[in-house]
Parts: structure tokens; sequence; C-alpha cells
């Protein structure tokens, strides 16, 4: 569900598989792997919006904190934004939104819809060398946003005010729409697309995928009649702007008559915090990450919601939900290319697998919707044998605003595949198998790319950002993965001759290039890189060093060192601190330590600083939580103006709390 990056043509297969998959494999004793979902036609998005303006105006459609705008309120703002705009914004012209989850977004995305204009989602505090590249290539109008927030050279071209709220959650302290005064870049928008998202690419530049207004049409429909989302129900608005299915959130509940709520910044740090969001603006429907969800199925469920649907995507799903949970969980995967969500899985409390620790599938085609399993030369494979996932139907997205790249990935069926009414399928990279009854089990990447937090990751692009520093003659990114499966991104990094950089300045050089989950928690300075038969760089033997390299300097638990000598676990080298540290400070250090796989973290850095994300943060205060029985919130840990201050925190709560409590 959450972007789904351009990845480089697939490799071969396994030998095995490979073996199995020849010309009549398909045909040979099982189905072949190619599913159709029900029929499906597209509708209209913005219509359905202003037939819900006119007929139920008074209608809440965002309720933001207190303060509840109607679809009469929204239909109106987004007329005067929509108005200021008009004599320089064009329609197809390509908009990019640096804004946060708030009415401003709301009214925004439906201001360049009335346009025509294209929406260009950013994220609220885009890298300003991303989105300097981002211009560079494409021919983007103006950007809205704070002017605080916009790269140099829009902070410096021309401002046009905008209407647009200033108050509320997550509410821009002021709005306009900014001009840089260089040169654009040339790529437009297909004809015909309604938004465009960027996605990783190899290069190191961000690639940009546009969707016609038809193809989301298609995946709204489906979720109002598989969710029942309607006049009187509450919807999420809680992913990052920076990712597709935000826009599914957003539009769901314009188009159905439903309301809008915008959700606070620390709702992505701690899953109890989202949880409480939950109770307390009595949601309905929400959509969320699979790595945000996963520590709520850990724990009794929250029998007070009145969540009815959370659909969750993003990452591959370890468990399923439990006999506790109230929702019905839908487990969703869909690349951007493919407009956001492409099959799902439904698992409800009464289900006879529910609890089950073993993965669920990703599920069955939705409507208009085609999938074919593949072997390298694009024709189906039998049912039950694992190839390449492609995708076609209404789902798939316009193409890439590069053409090149867009043929390289859009692709026509092989000539046998007897697969007459689709014309184009789309290269996931993805490996999967389809069983019996057309669901998908998803079995992980043919190529390069890999999932942080929920978020698809080029690690070469990763690499192109390191390389971007005259220091820096190579670098190469693996992945370690801890014994849950979670991944943390560590990049190898060979300087140039002369050249002494330390990690963390090179981390906070790439920082402005990468989203936040592409940006590694570990640099190992290497003198070379070891090398495979074929005299290619060896990935696996880099990262089985980084990985041994972790043991060794890691302590047993946060707990074992909490009752080792005090100096080693505070600072691994007994020179960060002084010896007399507290027992909180233990924990913290070596949990952060632990989390982020860097042991040279000390107690004065600040936990972002550090390479903490929003995924790492919900871990962190999870573990603390556990170990102590003391509940940190996330505003506290982010507050604090290093760990020793958190920790001091920590300390407070555990000196206050009763005796035996």
């Amino acid at each position: 569900m959450i972007q789904s990056p351009a990845a480089p043509a697939a490799p071969a297969l396994p030998l095995d598989t490979a073996l199995a998959t020849g010309p009549d494999s398909a045909h040979a004793g099982s189905a072949p792997s190619v599913a159709h979902g029900p029929c499906a036609e597209p509708t209209r998005v913005l219509a359905r919006f202003e037939d819900w303006a006119r007929n139920t105006p008074q209608a809440p459609a965002v309720i933001d904190g207190t303060r509840i705008w109607t679809y009469q309120d929204l239909d109106a703002a987004a007329a005067l934004v929509a108005a200021d705009l008009a004599d320089r914004v064009r329609p197809g012209d390509l908009v990019g939104v640096c804004l946060d989850r708030s009415t401003a977004l709301v009214v925004t995305a439906v201001a360049l819809a009335r346009l025509g204009a294209v929406y260009l989602p950013l994220g609220p505090r885009p890298g300003e060398r991303r989105i300097q590249a981002v211009t560079e290539d494409l021919d983007v109008a103006c950007l809205i946003g704070d002017p605080g927030v916009l790269p140099e050279e829009h902070r410096g071209g021309q401002h046009f005010p905008l209407p647009l709220p200033t108050a509320g959650v997550n509410a821009p302290a002021v709005a306009v729409a900014a001009v840089a005064d260089s040169v654009r870049g040339t790529r437009r928008a297909p004809e015909g697309a309604l938004y465009a998202v960027l996605t990783s690419g190899s290069t190191g530049r961000p690639k940009a995928v546009a969707v016609a207004e038809s193809s989301l049409s298609v995946a709204l429909d489906w979720y109002r009649s598989e969710t029942g989302l309607a006049p009187g129900d509450r919807q999420s608005l809680l992913i990052g702007v920076a990712f597709d299915p935000h826009l599914l959130e957003l539009w769901a509940a314009l188009t159905s008559g439903a309301a809008l709520v915008p959700a606070p910044d620390d709702t992505r740090w701690d899953s109890r915090v989202l949880t409480d969001w939950w109770r307390d603006t009595a949601l309905t429907h929400a959509v969320a990450a699979t790595p945000t969800v996963e520590p709520l199925l850990d724990r009794p469920w929250p029998q007070d919601l009145k969540l009815r649907h959370l659909v969750v995507g993003g990452d591959r799903m370890r468990r399923r939900p439990g006999a506790d949970v109230t929702a019905t969980v839908h487990n969703a995967y869909g690349p951007a290319e493919a407009t956001v969500v492409t099959t799902t899985h439904t698992m409800r409390a009464t289900d006879p697998e529910a609890g089950d620790r073993t993965p669920p599938p990703i599920g069955t085609a939705l409507p208009g919707v085609t999938l074919v399993v593949t072997d390298e030369e694009g024709r189906p494979v039998a049912r039950g044998q694992e190839g390449e996932l492609r995708v076609g139907g209404h789902c798939l997205a316009l193409g890439y605003l590069d053409p090149e790249l867009t043929a390289r990935r859009f692709t026509a069926p092989a000539p046998d595949a007897e697969l007459p009414a689709v014309e184009r399928l789309y290269r996931t990279g993805d490996r999967v198998r389809m069983n019996t009854d057309g669901s998908l089990d998803f079995l992980g990447r043919l190529d390069d790319q890999v999932k942080i937090s929920g978020v698809r990751i080029e690690p070469a692009e990763v690499e192109a950002a390191f390389e971007q520093d005259p220091r820096v003659r190579a670098a190469v990114v693996t992945v370690l993965r801890d014994s849950s499966g979670h991944g943390r991104l560590v990049a190898h990094v060979r300087p140039t001759d002369g050249a002494d950089p330390a990690a963390g300045d090179l981390l906070d050089a790439v920082r402005s290039w990468l989203p936040e989950q592409a940006v590694p928690t570990a640099v190992r300075i290497v003198d070379g890189f070891p090398l495979d038969a074929n005299g290619k760089v060896d990935r696996p033997a880099l990262a089985a060093q980084a990985q041994a390299q972790a043991q060794a300097q890691a302590p047993q638990s946060p707990l074992a060192a909490a009752s080792g000598d005090p100096a080693e676990a505070a600072t691994g080298t007994g020179t960060d601190v002084d010896a007399a540290v507290t027992a909180a400070e233990r924990l913290v250090l070596t949990t952060v330590r632990d989390l982020l796989g860097r042991p040279d973290t000390g107690l004065g850095d600040h936990f972002t600083d550090a390479g903490g994300t929003s995924v790492v943060a919900a871990r962190l205060l999870a573990s603390v939580e556990r170990e102590t029985g003391v509940r940190l919130r996330a505003p506290e840990l982010l507050r604090s103006t290093d760990l020793r201050a958190f920790a001091a925190l920590l300390d407070q709560r555990l000196t206050a709390r009763p005796e035996g409590a």
C-alpha cells in the first residue's frame, strides 16, 4: 500500500522454479496463476464530493479538534483557494504540496482537483535537496506550504498568500503558493492525471508516477462497498502525506459523505496514543501502516472503540488479529503504480484462524484488477508456484513522468499469456505465490528493494545520496533485521583518499536527500568492499560483517546491561559519561543502541539526531514500559534535549511510583 518505487528489471527466478515453469507449465496439472477481480467501471471523484456538498451542506466534512468544517464550509474554502490559484496554475500543471495532515491539506486537494491541476504531495518537511532534484526534473508550477519549510530557491522566489486554514491539527503557520525564479524542469504529468506521487529511484533521484481520477475512483468504490463508509462515520487522515494511501483516506471520506479526522503527529510515534486518539475521536474507519498496528496485536485490544474497519498495509503482516479485536482488519497490498491498493485479505474476530501467529495472505484481487504470477519471460506459472507479480486493469497508473521508465515497467502481456482484455501489466518486482482460490502469499522482493518501517526503499538511491558527498568515494547499503523481522539500514562508506569523515556528519548530509525511513541508522567506514566470484560487491558478506559487529558490541539485553558495569553500559567505551549513571540511563541507552544498531550512541545524543524514527520511537516506548511498567509518551521523548534528559524523566516516574506498584 505504502508507496511502491520503481524497480530494475527482475532477475531470474531460482533454478528450481525456472525449471518448473516451461511454456506449458501453467497448464500441466493445475490452473495458471491468473486471477481477475469482480467487474468494475470507473466513476467520478470530485463530482461525488460536490454532490455531497450540494445535498448535505451542513454535514461534517472535517473534524479538526474542536472545529467542525461542514461540506459547505469545505466547498467554499476550496473555491476561494482555486480562485486565487487560477491565474497561476493551469489544468495539467503539477503543484507540489508541502502540507501535513490538516484541514489546509484537504482544502488544497479539493481546490487543485477543481482546477484540473495535478496534486503532487511532498510532505510537510521535504528534504531541500530532494525537492531541488524534483523541481529540476519536473515542470512544477509552484509549491504550496509554509514558507519556512520550503527549499531555499522557493523561499526566495515569488510568494502568493493563500486563504488556507492556519489553525487546527498540523496547520501551517502561514500558507503561500511559491514560485521559484530558477528554470523549471521539463517533464509534465500525462493528460488526465489527478495526482502524482514520488517513488524511489535507483539513480538517486526520485521518480514520479501519475494516476488518473478513474483509477482512484475504482479503489474508492471498493473501499466504500467493503467498509460501509457512509454519512455519520468518521475516517482517519493518518498516513504520511508523502505516501499515496493518504489519498485513499482523504477522498474515501469526501466521496461518501463521512467526516475526515486529521491525526496529530504524535499518533504515529506511539501505538497507545494512536488507540487513545481512535477512542477520543470516535473513529469508525482507519487506515494505518502495518508496523504501527503490529504492537497493538501483541496486547489486549481496547474494547471501548467505535472502530469498525481497519485497513493496514505497507509491510508483511506477521500475525493475524486475535479474537478480541473488535474491528474488521483488512490486510492490504498495492504499489503506487497500481493506485494504492490492489489486493486485500479480510480478517474478523470470528475467523477460525483468529490469533494465529502466522502471516496472513495479502489477499485477492480488488474489482477491476487482474493479477498474473509469471516466470522471467512473463508467462503465467502454475498456481502454487513462485513468480513475479504483474498487475493489470483499471487500477493501473497512467505511468511515470519518465516515458522510458514507463515503457520498461508497464509492458504488454506475453503473447501466449491468454489475457485478451488486458493491454498493460505493471511489473511489481514482488515475489508471490497464488493459491488455488486466487489469493496471494507475499514472499519478498526479486530485486534489491527493501521495506523499512512500511516504506519501500531502493538501496541504490540511499547509496547515491551518500556519493553526492565529496568525502565519499563509494557507498553500499545493506539491511540488518532483528529476531522479529524489523529491518534497519546500514551504510558501508569508503571515503575518498585523504578524507576522514565522521559517521554522524555523513548522516546529517544525507537527511536533506532522503525521506525519514531511508536514512540509515548506522554508518560503517570501510577501506574497501568484499567481492563475490563475479567481481561484484558481496552485499551478503557486508551485511554479515555489520551483523557480527552489532552482536559483538550490543549487550545481552537492556536488563542485563542495567545490572552490569555502569560505565560500560552507558557508553560502551567508558568515556562518554561518568560511571555513576542511573538504572534508567542504562536502560534507555542500551535499548536505543540495540534498536538503532549504533553502539556509539551516547546519553548526550538527541533521539532523532541518533537516527530515531517514528517506528523506532514506538518500539523504544514499548520496551521501556515492558521493562519498568512506566508508560512514557512520544512527545516526552521528542521534547527531551537528549537521551539523558529522557532517562531522568523515567527516573522521576520510577521514584514517584508507590512501593510495589
